[in-house]
């Protein structure tokens, strides 16, 4: 058996992980690796809902630093993830309109994690993260946060669009962030329940994503770039979210 901050290593280990009800990101079994316990692992990972993987040998001898982990490893989480009824629960008991961010395939664990920090400064109740083609919970996500993965709540979710809708018919609104967007973020009404979305650098929001925003704002850019970095952008949305709902109070 072998444990880290990350990762847990080895069939029996792996197994108990798996029951003991711990965070999971993902499973990482040796190509080929389908029998006996294996196989039972693979098995109880997908009950759960877990995405497994399958890679060369090679990855999980990387991983374990050449340690023994009889062709399986679990990727776990430094704190554990809250569900999304959790998250909507915290916004009711703290007399709050909802406030939640949602990324959206954002690979890069250090913006997650800047992001994790900004949501901490600008009172959201909670982040969601895509099982699928999204940064998961790691201790790089941890230390850019700068202890900000301890308060605030992180679900992980499967469909997006799904999500949104759920979200929508509880009286969210969602609004998403991008270069073609209706008006400038500034000008929108963000005093509400509301959903920030936020998509990757390189892509944007997903089409299907786009397509359940209630509306979509820009961030007027005057230089030669066009666009910022995914945890800068989302830190001026939360921000005027903040402050449009203090103006709000007053």
């Amino acid at each position: 058996m072998l444990m880290s901050e990350e990762f847990v290593a080895g069939r029996n280990s792996v197994a108990e992980v798996l029951k003991s009800g711990r965070s999971i990101n993902k499973i990482l079994v040796a190509k080929g690796e389908r029998h006996g316990a294996i196989k039972e692992i693979i098995g109880q990972a997908r009950s759960q809902g877990l995405v497994v993987q399958e890679v060369d040998p090679a990855k999980l001898d990387q991983i374990t630093e050449g340690m023994r982990h009889q062709g399986v490893v679990a990727m776990v989480a430094p704190v554990a993830y809250a569900e999304l009824e959790d998250i909507l629960g915290k916004a009711q008991e703290s007399g709050e309109q909802p406030f939640i961010v949602l990324l959206d395939e954002l690979e890069d664990p250090h913006n997650v994690g800047a992001i994790l920090r900004t949501s901490d400064a600008t009172g959201v109740h909670g982040v969601l993260l895509p099982k699928r083609r999204s940064s998961p919970l790691t201790a790089t996500v941890a230390k850019t946060s700068a202890g900000a993965v301890e308060y605030v709540p992180v679900a992980r979710i499967g469909n997006i669009s799904q999500t949104l809708k759920k979200l929508k018919k509880q009286g969210l609104w969602v609004v998403g962030a991008d270069m073609d967007g209706d008006k400038n973020y500034y000008e929108a009404d963000l005093t509400g329940p509301i959903v920030v979305v936020v998509g990757s650098e390189g892509q944007g929001m997903g089409r299907l994503t786009k397509e359940e925003c209630d509306f979509v704002v820009r961030i007027p850019m005057k230089g030669k770039i066009t666009s910022l970095n995914a945890s800068v952008a989302c830190s001026l949305l939360l921000y005027e979210v903040l402050r449009q709902r203090e103006l709000k109070n007053k």
